[in-house]
C-alpha cells in the first residue's frame, strides 16, 4: 500500500536530489530536501481537504489529478506561475523573466515580493471563503460545539460567507495595504473564483444525480455520477468531475502561494525552489490519495474539521501578512497543531464510541452467565 501510493514520491525524491547535485552541489542538495520538508510541512492541511473532494471523483479523475494535476502543480504553480507573476508586475516579456530569473535572483526575489500583496488576497479570499461555507454549514458531527454551533446557526442567514470575506476583504485593503485597489481587485476575483469552480462543480454533480434518478433502472448509463464500491458514495464524473478538477487546482494555488514566497528565504534560485517544492507537492498529492484509500476521514471524523479550521487560520495570516510579515513557521505551526488536535480528538472520540459499543454485549454475557 504505502509503495504503491507513494512510489512515485519516491522516485521523484531521488531524481530530485540527484538533480539538484549536479545543478549546485551539495549545498543545492540540502536546499532542495530543506525546502521539500518546508512544502510538506505547510500543506499538510491542504492533503487532508483534498482527500475529502477526491474522495467524490471516479477513480478515472483521480488518476487524472494525479498526472495532469501534479504536473500543473509542480511546472504551473511552483516555476511558471513566479516568473508569470514577475512578468505581469515589471512588464517584462516571457524571456526578460526567465532571464532574471537565472542571472538576477535578488532582483526577480523583490519582483515577486512586490507582488505580494494582490498574490496573497487572491488565496486569503479563495480559502477564507472555503472556511466559512465549512463553519457556516450545520452538520452532525462538531469538533468545537461550543463555536461550530453557534456559527452554525448564524450561517442559516443567506450568503453570509460573502459579506464576512468581503468586510474582511475591505478592512485591510482599506488599512494595511499600500495600494488598496490592487488589493481589492485580487481578493474580489479570488471570491469570484471560489464562487464559480465550487458552485459549477455543485451544479453538474447535481443534474448527474437527477439524471441518474430519472433513468429506468439501468445502472451501466450514468452520464455525471457512479457509486462507489466501498463506501457508498456517489462519485462524480464527466463535467461535475471537471469542475472538482478545476476547484483542486485552485485550491492547490492558493495554498501554494504563501510557500512560494516563502521558498526566496531559504534560496533565490528559481530552479532549486522548482525542485524543492516540486518534490514536496508530489508528497502531497500521494499523501491526499494515501488518506482517500485508507479511509481516514471516515474513521478519524473531526480531521476535516481540523483542516478546515487550519485553512481558515491561514486564511487570517495572509491577510495579515499584506500588511506585515507573518513568519512561514507561525502559518505551518497554526495548521500543523490543529490538524494534531484534531486527530487526537478524533482518537478519543472513537475509543468512547468503541467502548460504548462494547458495555451492552458485555452486559448480555454476563447475564447469560448468571442465567
Amino acid at each position: 500500500m504505502i509503495l504503491r501510493t507513494f512510489g512515485w514520491s519516491f522516485a521523484i525524491t531521488a531524481l530530485g536530489l540527484f538533480v539538484a547535485l549536479l545543478y549546485d552541489g551539495p549545498s543545492g542538495l540540502a536546499l532542495v530536501a530543506i525546502l521539500a520538508v518546508l512544502e510538506i510541512s505547510l500543506s499538510f492541511d491542504n492533503a487532508v481537504v483534498n482527500a475529502k473532494v477526491l474522495d467524490r471523483m471516479s477513480p478515472f479523475w483521480q488518476k487524472i489529478f494525479l498526472t495532469i494535476g501534479i504536473a500543473v502543480a509542480v511546472f504551473g504553480m511552483r516555476l511558471v506561475f513566479p516568473l508569470l507573476i514577475v512578468g505581469i508586475t515589471a512588464k517584462l516579456g516571457p524571456i526578460e523573466a526567465i532571464d532574471l530569473a537565472l542571472n538576477d535572483g535578488a532582483t526577480y526575489a523583490d519582483k515577486l515580493h512586490e507582488a505580494y500583496p494582490m498574490i496573497a488576497a487572491f488565496g486569503a479570499m479563495f480559502l477564507l471563503m472555503l472556511f466559512l461555507d465549512f463553519v457556516f454549514e450545520s452538520r452532525s458531527e462538531k469538533w468545537l460545539p461550543w463555536l461550530e454551533g453557534p456559527l452554525a446557526r448564524i450561517g442559516k442567514l443567506d450568503q453570509l460567507s460573502v459579506v464576512v470575506a468581503a468586510v474582511s476583504l475591505t478592512v485591510v485593503a482599506g488599512y494595511f495595504a499600500d495600494d488598496p485597489s490592487q488589493v481589492m481587485i485580487a481578493g474580489v476575483l479570488g471570491m469570484i473564483t471560489y464562487i464559480l469552480v465550487n458552485g459549477l462543480g455543485e451544479l453538474f454533480a447535481e443534474a448527474g444525480l437527477d439524471d441518474d434518478d430519472d433513468e429506468d433502472g439501468d445502472e451501466d448509463e450514468k452520464p455525471q455520477v457512479e457509486r462507489s464500491g466501498t463506501n457508498g458514495l456517489v462519485l462524480a464524473t464527466g463535467k461535475a468531475a471537471f469542475f472538482l478538477f478545476l476547484y483542486l487546482e485552485v485550491l492547490d494555488a492558493s495554498f501554494s502561494f504563501d510557500g512560494v514566497i516563502g521558498a526566496f528565504a531559504v534560496s533565490q534560485d528559481p530552479i532549486v525552489i522548482a525542485l524543492g517544492l516540486g518534490i514536496g507537492a508530489m508528497y502531497i498529492r500521494s499523501l491526499t490519495v494515501y488518506l482517500v484509500r485508507k479511509g481516514t476521514l471516515h474513521e478519524y471524523v473531526y480531521l476535516e474539521h481540523g483542516a478546515h479550521w487550519a485553512i481558515g487560520a491561514l486564511a487570517v495570516c495572509m491577510l495579515v501578512s499584506i500588511g506585515t510579515h507573518v513568519s512561514e513557521l507561525i502559518t505551518g505551526g497554526l495548521g500543523a497543531g490543529l490538524i494534531i488536535a484534531a486527530f487526537a480528538s478524533s482518537v478519543i472520540r472513537n475509543r468512547r464510541v468503541d467502548a460504548g459499543a462494547e458495555t451492552p454485549g458485555e452486559d448480555k454475557e454476563l447475564q447469560s452467565s448468571s442465567v
